[in-house]
This record gives structure tokens, sequence and C-alpha cells, in this order.
């Protein structure tokens, strides 16, 4: 909403500064730093002081001699040094506020036509970790922010079903523990929980005998070319595994559109197609000598950008003919843009739920062969994107850079501009945290999936579930603090929890690692989810007791249109004003991939919110004119954070 009064003042100012000195300047406006500065400022005339060799402060006064007011503005003035600055009109702006549909109106003008957002991407070895929640809630978060926008965004999940993970798990059931592929079909749920076990025993097994890597090497050949025993137990494997990380992160509401799979991209000689363009644009080499003899290398020492690194050649396919990660990584990121020459085979992923979240209603695809009477041709047109993003941790940023590298030695310089890379630091829980769910020790636990040291999402989600049962029960007084509740309750413990995490991941920057602490997120009090919950609860709650009095229980347009001036103390005009400036935050967190920008709008909204709530009591209130100002910013309030919460994946529940 703010944003379309500020393309207004810019236009103004910009015909203004035209008419009073003959200039073409294109005028920057902002919302300034204190309230009673005004509500939009521009520094235009401070930025032309030396141009025009005049003082700032006589520019401005000058300039607004000129202007034509812009329509929704009271009045324009002068402050400091030469600021201009715009006054709403208070009462024309929080009607429009009301009417808006949608709050978060489109912006798609010069953004890409389609961007693909991977993210995810556990490998389908073991049961999911706190650490891959990170990953999952921002790719999501990110995915819905768009969207919201108005952006085509289409949400994928790569599933690494021909890695080392895999071959890993298999060689630990078929070779250390000696099952056959009907005793790991056979094997009762939680499936990856027991994985779990079989990675992290493998790894030790291989320890003590060297030689035993052998049988990795010969089961990874096998995953690649799909056939044999050990390639029909790791598809087994990646299945069930699947299944049970769709499962997992269906439990806070994160939803895909495809799962592209890497057995897939073999398959269909996606790598074969992506390699023979390599070998043609002289992108890669062969090495015959030295320790990558026998090596196909994308040689990097010449690109500035890998400048200084001991040994800048990137391996793309090995000597024994394996194809690395980040070769196969080259192919699908050509695939995600169109420039590969060739598509995959779709098919509803089978035992998947049909969605009905943010990535839209319908089937869950994954690539594979059509399975009868729905597949391929019912799919919907997924790949040829404008921009894509890949949410990976920022140990992966060296890989990222190859695979651009990789699109621009091909000559598709565009494409390789917008292969973004979402980048975020690790996550581990705080030292009670660790004690709480079983670890001693008295520092931060990290993850290591490879030693079995770690937290399984859903063990956490379990924890916090019933961290929430708990304090529901001491809230109300009723003593159950063991966890006993019917079924709201259970309801709403997973909503508090699902807040819990999503928030608390949300909330800090990508740059910092986050130790993540169960009292600290499910507390009501402070930046956290629950507190976002209890806010949209008291707010509602006001339309229930106003119902309860036989009062009216929301304000129109047309009546916000026809309050008085004094019926919005800047107080309660401060939170109008910080709700129209959802939609400029969510567009500028998109922008930066800085999505803790949303977390703490969202929050500041909050807090604005409590902080005049008892100032400006709406029940009570006998001047109509002054509880309906009120109860229209509270409306205001209450749209703009479900707005929010929205984007944010935290579910706003009816009582707490």
């Amino acid at each position: 909403m703010l944003q379309r009064r500020k393309s207004l003042v810019a236009d103004a100012l910009r015909s203004a500064l035209s008419r009073a000195f003959g200039v073409d300047h294109d005028p920057t406006v902002e919302v300034p730093p204190q309230r009673r500065l005004g509500d939009l400022a521009s520094p235009c005339a401070l930025h032309l002081a030396r141009e025009l060799r005049q003082a700032p402060r006589t520019i401005a006064e000058r300039l607004i001699e000129t202007l034509e007011l812009p329509s929704g503005f009271d009045r324009v003035t002068v402050e400091g040094p030469g600021y201009v600055n715009f006054h709403l009109d208070r009462t024309a702006f929080a009607a429009a506020m009301l009417d808006a549909v949608p709050l978060l109106p489109s912006a798609t003008e010069g953004q890409p036509a389609k961007v693909i957002v991977e993210h995810t991407n556990i490998n389908p070895n073991k049961a999911a970790h706190i650490g891959h929640l990170r990953n999952a809630v921002l790719g999501d978060v990110l995915a819905r922010a768009l969207r919201s926008l108005g952006r085509t965004t289409e949400v994928q999940n790569y599933i690494d079903d021909t890695g080392v993970q895999v071959a890993d798990v298999v060689v630990g059931f078929l070779d250390l523990r000696g099952c056959s592929v009907a005793d790991i079909e056979a094997l009762p749920e939680p499936f990856d929980y027991t994985c779990w076990d079989v990675y992290s025993e493998v790894g030790r097994w291989y320890g003590s005998d060297a030689e035993r890597l052998e049988l990795r090497r010969r089961t990874l050949h096998a995953l690649e070319s799909g056939r044999g025993r050990r390639a029909e137990a790791g598809r087994l494997v990646a299945r069930r595994i699947v299944s049970r990380h769709l499962a997992t992160m269906g439990r806070l509401d994160i939803d895909y559109d495809l799962l592209t799979r890497e057995s897939e991209i073999l398959r269909l000689d996606f790598f074969v197609a992506a390699f023979e363009q390599l070998k043609q644009s002289g992108a890669v080499r062969f090495e015959e000598t030295g320790k990558n003899a026998g090596c196909w290398v994308m040689p990097l020492s010449e690109s500035q950008e890998f400048q200084g690194l001991e040994d800048p050649d990137k391996v793309i396919v090995r000597s024994d003919g394996t194809v690395t990660y980040v070769g196969k990584d080259i192919a699908y990121q050509l695939w995600k843009f169109g420039l590969l020459g060739r598509d995959f085979e779709y098919a509803p992923f089978q035992g998947g739920p049909r969605r009905d979240g943010p990535c839209g209603e319908g089937p869950l695809w994954e690539t594979g062969p059509a399975s009868a009477g729905c597949g391929t041709e019912q799919a919907p047109a997924f790949g040829a994107a404008a921009r894509v993003i890949n949410v990976i941790d920022a140990r992966q940023a060296y890989l990222q850079r190859i695979v651009r590298a990789g699109l621009e030695a091909l000559g598709h310089t565009r494409q390789a501009g917008e292969s973004i890379h979402f980048a975020y630091e690790m996550v581990a829980l705080s030292a009670r945290t660790a004690e709480q769910l079983g670890f001693s020790g008295d520092a931060v636990l990290e993850m290591s999936g490879r030693k079995g040291i770690g937290v399984k999402a859903d063990d956490l989600l379990d924890q916090l579930e019933s961290k929430s049962r708990t304090e529901i029960a001491a809230r109300r007084g009723d003593g159950d603090t063991e966890g006993t509740a019917d079924r709201d309750d259970e309801l709403l413990a997973r909503q508090i929890a699902t807040a819990a995490l999503r928030f608390f991941m949300a909330r800090a920057t990508t740059t910092r690692v986050i130790a993540f602490d169960i009292d600290e997120a499910t507390a009501f009090e402070g930046e956290t989810g629950p507190y976002l919950q209890y806010s949209i609860v008291r707010a509602r709650n006001i339309r229930r007791r106003l119902a309860e009095e036989g009062l009216p229980q929301e304000v129109g347009g047309r009546r916000a249109a026809q309050l008085p001036s004094e019926a919005w103390p800047d107080d309660l005009w401060d939170l109008v004003l910080l709700a129209s400036r959802c939609q400029d935050t969510v567009e500028r967190a998109a922008a930066t991939l800085e999505l803790s920008l949303i977390a703490r709008h969202t929050v500041d909204l909050a807090q604005k919110f409590h902080a005049i709530y008892h100032r400006h009591p709406i029940l009570h209130e006998k001047d109509t004119d002054l509880r309906d100002a009120r109860l229209a910013a509270t409306q205001i309030f209450v749209r703009s954070l479900e707005a929010l919460a929205e984007i944010l994946g935290v579910p706003l529940p009816e009582r707490m």
C-alpha cells in the first residue's frame, strides 16, 4: 500500500523539479526515521545542491511552491537541512487499507517470468535432522514470499538416490547386516530411524577394513546403471526414506511441486547431453597425466573468480567413469533453464498425499516413467525457468560457483547470472536443549550424520509438541502438566510447535550459525512464533467480545473515510503505517534473500499492536468515532499479520 504512495510522491517531485529547475532527476523517496518528520520524505534537494549551486533548504522551499500535492496527502513540509516531507491524509489512507484486496498486491513488473526454488534436498539415506529443517523452512518461506508477490514459482526437491550416502546404506543392509531386498522391504517404520543407525554403523565398518570400500564402489556403479540387486535395494531404500521425509516436512506444512530424482537424470542421459555440450565448447578437457589422470575436468585456473585456489580444476567425470555431483548438477541446472534440449518423464509420486497447501492442489509429481492413467501428458509444464534459486548451505558455495561457471562456459551468461545460491549457515542445538533431548555436555551440539550424532527432526517436533501441551496446561491452571489433553489441545499444541520452529529458523540472519533452543522458541513472549499467535488471538477476541455486547464487529472503508483526523492519534497511526509497509518488506526480503526481514517486521507489528491495546480500548469506548478508528486499526493489523504469518508458515489458532 505504501509503495503506491511512494510512486505518486516520486512522480510529483520529478515533475516539480523539471518545472522549477529544468532538471531531469529521479528522486529517492523513503520512510523518515521519526514519524514527526512525516510519513514519506525525499532528500532530492540535498542531492541536487551541488548541481544547482544552491542551499538544499532553498531548493526544497522553492520545490514545494511548484509541487502539485498528490492525491491522498494532507500536506508537504520542509524539514531539517532540506528534506521534503509528505504527510498522508490519515483518514483516506486507513480507508484505502481497509478496502485493499489483496493486501499484498502483485508486483510482477520487471520480474522473471518463472522462478524455480529448489530446497530440502535431503540425502535419502536416513531420517531428517534439525539441520535439514533450516533449509526446508527457508526455502518454503522464500517460495511463499515470491508467490505472495504474484511471481510464478515452482518448488523442487532434488532426490540424490544414486549418491554415496544411499550406496553406504545399501552396503550396510546387504553386506554388513546380511539382509535381502525382501528383508529391507519388511522392516517396520520408522524405517528412516533404522537407516540412521545403519549409516553410522557402516562408516565404522569401513574404518576397520579399507578394502570394504570396494563394496561402496560396486554399489555406486549399480545405482547409476539401475541394474541388479544392489540397484533394487537402493531404489527401495530411497523411496521409503523419501516418503518419511515428506511426512516429516508435512508436519511443518512444507510442500513441493516436483521431486527430481538423480537416477532419472542418469537414465535419460541428461549428463550425456550436457557433457557433449561441455566438450564441444572446450569447457572440459581429458587429463592424461597428474593426479587427475583419466578424468574429465573443468579447468578454472584462468577464471578470475577461482584464482588463488590450490587446485582450481574440478573433476566432472572420474577415472572410473562415474559422474561427480557437480557434473550432474550442471546438467540439472541446464534443464531448469530449458537449455538441455530434452525433458523428464513424469508420474504422480506413489504413496504421496494429494496436495492442498502452498504449492497448490493435486498430486505431488516426481520424475520417472508414467504410471497407468496418469503421467507426463497430465503433468504441469516443469522447468524452463527464468531464474533458479538453489537453497543450499554455505559450505556448498564453491560447487555452486562451478555450476555457474559451467553455464558461462557454454555461453549462457544471462542464465548464469540468474543462478542464485541461497546460502545459509548451519544450525545446532543449545546445550540446554541437547540435554533435554538426551545428550550430555555443556556446549552446543552440532550434527554429524556420518557419526550418528544429531537430533532427528521428528523427535524434535515431538518434543516441541510436548512442551507446548505442558505450556497450555500451565496457562490454564488445570494442573495438567503431563500433557494429557483433548483433541483441540492436541491441534493447538501442533500449531504452537510449528510456529515455534518455523519462526525460530526464519528470524535469524542467514549468515549466523544458530543454536536452536526449545524453551526460547516456545516462549509466549519475545520474538517467537507463539507470541505472534497470541497477538492474533488477542486481536480476534475483540471482535468476539463486540458481538457479545451487540456492537458492530468491523469497520468498512466507507465508514473509515468519514472519520475525523483527530480519531487517528500518532501511536494508532503508527500501527496503520507500519502495516502498510508489509509489501515493501516482503519485496526486499525476496530480493535480498534475507527472510529475517519478514520475521522482524512481523514482530514489530505485533509489538506495536500490544503497545496500543490498553491505551486505546475499543469495547468500552463511548465515542463512536474513536471506537471505529481503533477497530479499523485493529482490522488492518489482523489482515497484515495474517498475510505475513501465511508467508512465514505460522499457523494462527482460534484460541490459546
